[in-house]
């Protein structure tokens, strides 16, 4: 293990500093930094570093801003790092593993260690590698805070991912072994990037020392990734991708590396509660909306994560429900379906983009929600056309059927 230096974060506290951060973390810290406090005693820049990621925390990491003593990295640190939400959910993936599985878990992108936190707790040993010393000791620090109790024995390394992989201890066979990744998605100019290939460290070039050492690996990625380029670049090994998004937002690209899976992998869409998996060979063919369907009552918006995985076909199976067009990923129903992964709307009216048509659609309405879908106009244009305000009760929906006819669906959210 390479060694640390006797300077932490430790030597910027002292008793002014941590008053001055229990006085103000309710504080605007743009205002704070102008406000030009002059006591010499007061680490100021330190100070607001963790009022800023005390706040960031409250909203991200809620369990944590509640625990005293909780130190917090830079702000570019604090706004990569996973949320409590999503690094629960990655524990739940561990939670399906059997027990004989759960031996070591090896975090080699520790960064401020959320994710290592959390996955910790479920494996006898934990060992967590950064090469940023200052992240060390911060995650360090904080976990013996969170984790002081736990029967879980933890390992902080300073040193790069490469050289960990060989330096590790002995102690459990590569079937109880779990390695975690998470690589940075910025280049040497802090370029965001986010192609495997191009983030570090690099895992396509270590995966086969990592397949020695682990027979599993739980990797975070981009969401912006096309994750069929993700599964193709890592190979058969890949038994579980999870698409996971929090508030209808994609927040996190997961996959799960077996070295005895080989195959197709099980696709996890993943949005708060909702959650739909399937394998890709069960995707057939779209079942479309009859002309007689276009003035169904309800309107269905896939979630975020379905988007992502592009599964339209399989909802048609799966679900009550039939697709306006091929490429509107919209979809209409008779009954309303209770568990569709997505918005339900109830479809108030329906009309063509003729005057006198539109006229009487939208008359009194004075704002709406405006999206389209497979549709000539964006979104604002359409907003321009229709003299719409944005917000409101009403959503408005320009599209495009199966037929080819443009199509406003004007709808209220259902509850």
């Amino acid at each position: 293990m390479a060694e640390l230096s006797n300077i932490t974060f430790w030597d910027k506290i002292n008793e002014a500093t941590i008053r001055f951060v229990r006085e103000h973390r309710e504080d605007d810290v743009r205002l704070l930094a102008l406000s030009g406090h002059k006591n010499p005693d007061i680490n100021l820049q330190w100070a607001l570093e963790q009022i800023q990621g005390w706040q960031t925390a409250r909203r991200k990491l809620p369990s944590w801003s509640a625990v005293e003593g909780i130190v917090y990295p830079p702000h570019l640190s604090m706004e990569q790092c996973s949320s409590e939400t999503t690094a629960l959910y990655k524990c739940s993936i561990i939670d399906q593993l059997p027990n004989t599985c759960r031996g070591m878990l090896v975090d080699l992108t520790g960064g401020f260690g959320v994710d290592f936190a959390f996955l910790a707790r479920q494996f006898e040993k934990a060992i967590y590698v950064e090469r940023q010393e200052h992240l060390v000791e911060t995650a360090r620090h904080n976990y013996e805070l969170l984790n002081g109790d736990s029967h879980t024995q933890a390992a902080f390394m300073n040193v790069d991912a490469e050289k960990a992989i060989d330096s590790l201890p002995g102690d459990y066979p590569p079937d109880s072994t779990l390695f975690y990744l998470d690589p940075a998605r910025r280049d040497n100019k802090q370029t965001r990037t986010y192609a495997i290939a191009d983030c570090t460290p690099n895992v396509l070039e270590l995966l086969p020392r990592l397949i020695q050492r682990g027979n599993r690996i739980l990797l975070k990625l981009s969401p912006m990734l096309d994750w069929h380029k993700a599964v193709d670049d890592l190979g058969d090994n890949v038994a579980q991708v999870h698409l996971v998004s929090v508030k209808n937002e994609c927040k996190e690209l997961l996959m799960l590396l077996d070295s005895s899976h080989c195959g197709e992998p099980t696709i996890y869409c993943v949005n708060d509660n909702q959650t739909l998996a399937y394998t890709p060979s069960q995707q057939k063919g779209l079942s479309l909306a009859a002309a007689k369907d276009a003035e169904a009552p309800y309107m269905y918006e896939p979630n975020s994560s379905v988007m992502k995985a592009g599964c339209f076909s399989l909802l048609t199976q799966r679900y009550p429900v039939t697709a306006l067009s091929s490429d509107s990923h919209l979809f209409l129903s008779r009954e309303r379906v209770m568990d569709f992964p997505g918005r339900c709307f109830a479809v108030t009216m329906v009309t063509t983009m003729n005057k006198k048509s539109l006229a009487t659609a939208l008359k009194g309405t004075r704002q709406a929600n405006v999206a389209t879908r497979n549709f000539p106009l964006t979104a604002q244009q359409l907003r321009k056309r229709l003299h719409l305000a944005e917000g409101g009760d009403n959503y408005i929906f320009g599209t495009t059927t199966a037929s080819g006819d443009h199509l406003l669906y004007i709808c209220k959210k259902t509850l």
